[in-house]
C-alpha cells in the first residue's frame, strides 16, 4: 500500500502544471449539490457530456495534404495597428468590444472593462513545444492592456483557458469569473480564492456597476489525461446600467438560446461561436448558420444587436478551411437581415453605433475558392452583405470539408495519434494534442 501511494505521489509531481487540478473538498461537495450535475458529471441541455464520432474516419480526412492547406491563411493575418491608441479613451457610447482573436475579446460596458476567455500563450496546448500555433500576433501586449475588473473564463479547454495568461493576470488586482469547478485549476495555478466568483448556471455575481450571470452552454470539459468532467461549462450574460452583451463560450446549438433572450436579453452585441465545427461532432459547436439562429434566438422580439464572430481565425483546430466561418457568418447575416460585426484581431469597434466593422478581410489573405469570392455589396449604414446568398454558399461549398477538428479540446485522441501523417507540414497546420 505505501509504495502504491509512493507511485500516485510520483506520477502527481510529473503531471504538468497546464493540466490543473480536479476540485475537491468543498469546491467538489458543491458540485455535487448542483442540480446540473449527474451520476458523477455535469450533463449537458439536450445532449451527452461528451463528443462522439467516428474518429478514424475523420482523422484521415483530417491529415489529407491537399485539405490542410486550406487549413490556413495564405497571407499574414491583418491585426489592427493602433489598438492601444483606440483604447486610451473611453467609448462614447459607453460599449466597446475589442476582439483580440479566437474567443478573447475585452468588453468596455458601461464604465467597466471585462476580458473574456484571454488567450495570450502562443499555443493553446498544455506543452510548448507541441499544440496548435497562433497564426496571427496578439494585437496588445497584455501587461499593455491596463487595468481589467474582471477576468471571465467560458470552459477550461486550454484554447480558452490558458496558463501563461492565468499566471500573468494572478499578479494584477482583477477577479475572476468562472464556471463551476474551473475555480480549482485557478487557485493550483496562483489566483487567491478571495478573488474568484465560481458560478452554476442562472448564478449572478456583482462586480462594481455589473452583473455577470453563467448561463447554459452545450459543450463539454477537460484538461489533463484523465477528464473527469467535474467542472462545468457556460456561456456568458454581463449587463451594466444601460448595455447587456453575451458571450457564447463554446456550445452546440440547443432551443435554451431562447429561454436565455426571454430571461436576460435583448442584447447590444452578441458574441458567437461559428468555428471549428464538424459532422462528427454536431452537438459541441456551431457552424456559421446555427450561430446566426442562436444570435436571433438570444434577440428574441428586437433583433437590432450586433453579432460578432468568434472561435475562429487565430488559431488552425478544424478541417474545414481557414476563411469559411467568415464568409459562412456573411452568408447567414445577410439571408436573415441581421447587423453583424467583422473586425480585424485588434480593431475597437462600438456596437450601437451607427455603422460597425464589416469588410471581409480575410478575403486578403486567404486561398481564393474555384469560381472566386462571392459579390457583396454595402448596405445604407455601409455594411458588407452578400449580394447572392446561393452564390455564397455555392462558394463555400466549394472551399473545401465540412468535417472539423478541435485539435487542441482532445477530440482527435488516439485515432490521430494512430494515423500515418504526410511528413511535409503546411505553416500554421494543426497539431494534434491528447488531453482526454
Amino acid at each position: 500500500m505505501t509504495g502504491s501511494r509512493s507511485l500516485s505521489s510520483g506520477l502527481r509531481a510529473l503531471r504538468p502544471a497546464a493540466f490543473g487540478v480536479d476540485p475537491s473538498g468543498e469546491r467538489m461537495q458543491r458540485i455535487r449539490r448542483s442540480p446540473n450535475y449527474a451520476d458523477g458529471v455535469f450533463r449537458n441541455p439536450e445532449g451527452a457530456p461528451r463528443p462522439d464520432g467516428a474518429m478514424r474516419e475523420f482523422a484521415k480526412s483530417y491529415f489529407r495534404k491537399e485539405e490542410r492547406v486550406q487549413r490556413a491563411p495564405a497571407g499574414v493575418v491583418p491585426v489592427h495597428a493602433t489598438t492601444l491608441a483606440d483604447l486610451a479613451a473611453p467609448p462614447a457610447s459607453g460599449l466597446r468590444l475589442t476582439w483580440m482573436g479566437h474567443s478573447s475579446v475585452l468588453a468596455e460596458i458601461d464604465g467597466h472593462r471585462v476580458l473574456f476567455d484571454p488567450v495570450w500563450g502562443e499555443r493553446c496546448s498544455p506543452f510548448a513545444f507541441a499544440g496548435p500555433k497562433r497564426l496571427h500576433p496578439v494585437p496588445v501586449p497584455l501587461a499593455a492592456l491596463g487595468p481589467v475588473d474582471v477576468v471571465v473564463i467560458s470552459h477550461d479547454h486550454y484554447d480558452h483557458l490558458d496558463l501563461p495568461t492565468i499566471k500573468a493576470l494572478a499578479d494584477t488586482d482583477t477577479l475572476f469569473a468562472v464556471p463551476l469547478g474551473v475555480g480549482a485549476h485557478l487557485e493550483h495555478w496562483g489566483v487567491p480564492a478571495d478573488r474568484l466568483r465560481e458560478l452554476d448556471w442562472h448564478e449572478t455575481t456583482k462586480v462594481g456597476g455589473i452583473s455577470l450571470t453563467a448561463t447554459p452552454a452545450r459543450h463539454f470539459c477537460g484538461r489533463g489525461l484523465r477528464n473527469t468532467q467535474h467542472t462545468l461549462w457556460a456561456s456568458w450574460v454581463v449587463a451594466g446600467d444601460e448595455h447587456r452583451i453575451y458571450h457564447s463560450g463554446d456550445t452546440g446549438y440547443f432551443t435554451g438560446f431562447k429561454d436565455i433572450g426571454t430571461e436576460y436579453g435583448p442584447f447590444d452585441a452578441t458574441m458567437i461561436q461559428i468555428g471549428a465545427y464538424s459532422d462528427f461532432w454536431p452537438d459541441i459547436h456551431m457552424t456559421p448558420e446555427e450561430g446566426m439562429r442562436a444570435h436571433l434566438d438570444l434577440q428574441g422580439d428586437r433583433p437590432t444587436g450586433v453579432m460578432m464572430p468568434i472561435h475562429w481565425a487565430t488559431f488552425n483546430l478544424a478541417a474545414h478551411p481557414w476563411a469559411e466561418p467568415g464568409e459562412g457568418t456573411v452568408a447567414a447575416a445577410h439571408a436573415a437581415g441581421a447587423r453583424v460585426a467583422l473586425p480585424r484581431p485588434g480593431e475597437p469597434f462600438e456596437p450601437t453605433a451607427e455603422s460597425v466593422p464589416s469588410e471581409p478581410w480575410w478575403r486578403g489573405v486567404a486561398l481564393v475558392p474555384k469560381g472566386g469570392w462571392p459579390a457583396v455589396e454595402k448596405t445604407a449604414t455601409g455594411e458588407t452583405a452578400v449580394a447572392d446568398a446561393a452564390g455564397a454558399d455555392k462558394a463555400v461549398a466549394e472551399e473545401g470539408v465540412a468535417d472539423e477538428a478541435v485539435a487542441d479540446e482532445g477530440v482527435v485522441g488516439k485515432a490521430v495519434r494512430d494515423t500515418p501523417r504526410d511528413k511535409a507540414t503546411d505553416a500554421g497546420d494543426p497539431e494534434s494534442v491528447p488531453t482526454g
